[in-house]
């Protein structure tokens, strides 16, 4: 069986399109579709749906897919462990993170790009299902995400931090001098939240929900810089985690108080396939990962005047 036929059909099935998967791979259309029906006729069935374009796959064609993904990615963790033992580390580290914890990744990467400069390190802002399918499908070598609310299966995890919430909003409003809010008092303000496929989202609806109030936002966006750009304006607020803190530290007409009543938290970790061998650079992240006190880092940071 030919390795790049495999190839061939992960870049169909990731572009959706026989002209993008085929200019992917660097080969032409009809190289591509021939490869695809080698593979087809060694196997003896179908793989693709015929059609004049891209149509999916048949049953057996998903399994095939899984075999392939998996192929493909030990082939590629050989490749790179035999790179490390020649001359160090070398290829991708493909990342994975919910949106609350981009303020911190740099915590992890930093290191890791100073201990192995030749590896490109990429960072894919996700849900945490997407991460799941990520590592699932072979797509992310790492992820940044909860560990305890909605935890992903068949990973290896290394606990961060604690995520704790504040309620960022403009100072010298309702709230000046005061130390805290209740979830019930932030509900009452204007608020810009995460759209409801984030999990951050989820967690902060179960927490209003948990102090008797529902909330019904002025805005609803999946991009931390649109939602930061409407609080900039002095009109909305919004809840998130300390990890903001870290990355916007003391900001002019701004007040980021803990939310409470009730006080709330989950935790955040790396997490890595759970299988052998792991390819090298998920290893040497986990092994990084483990080694930095990012708790610290967060406290450190932890407070903006109110």
């Amino acid at each position: 069986m030919i390795l790049r036929n495999l190839q061939y059909l992960a870049a169909l099935v990731r572009e959706k399109h026989f002209a993008r998967a085929a200019a992917a791979c660097d080969v032409s259309q009809p190289t591509l579709s021939a490869g695809i029906k080698q593979l087809e006729e060694q196997l003896g069935f179908l793989i693709v749906r015929r059609g004049q374009r891209f149509n999916g796959l048949t049953a057996e064609g998903e399994r095939v897919l899984g075999w392939a993904r998996r192929i493909l990615a030990d082939c590629e963790s050989l490749e790179q462990d035999a790179g490390d033992l020649r001359a160090g580390l070398k290829g991708r580290l493909r990342i994975g993170a919910i949106p609350t914890t981009l303020p911190i990744l740099s915590l992890l990467t930093l290191p890791f790009a100073r201990a192995h400069p030749h590896v490109t390190v990429s960072v894919l802002s996700l849900t945490s299902a997407e991460i799941q399918r990520g590592i699932d499908d072979f797509d992310l070598d790492a992820g940044l995400t909860y560990l305890d609310n909605e935890p992903l299966t068949n990973v290896r995890a290394v606990p961060l931090y604690q995520e704790r919430y504040f309620l960022f909003t403009p100072a010298g409003g309702r709230f000046t001098g005061r130390a805290s809010v209740s979830w019930a008092e932030a509900a009452e303000t204007p608020l810009c939240l995460l759209t409801p496929d984030m999990q951050n989202r989820r967690i902060v609806d179960a927490n209003f929900a948990a102090a008797g109030v529902t909330v019904d936002p002025v805005i609803e966006t999946n991009s931390v810089l649109t939602l930061w750009s409407h609080l900039a304006s002095g009109v909305c607020s919004t809840v998130l985690p300390q990890t903001f803190l870290r990355l916007l530290g003391r900001v002019e007409g701004l007040a980021a108080l803990p939310v409470e009543r009730p006080t709330v938290t989950h935790t955040v970790g790396l997490v890595v396939p759970d299988r052998e061998p792991l390819t090298p650079s998920a290893r040497e992240l986990s092994r990084i990962a483990a080694g930095v006190d990012v708790a610290a880092a967060l406290e450190r940071r932890a407070e903006i005047p109110g």
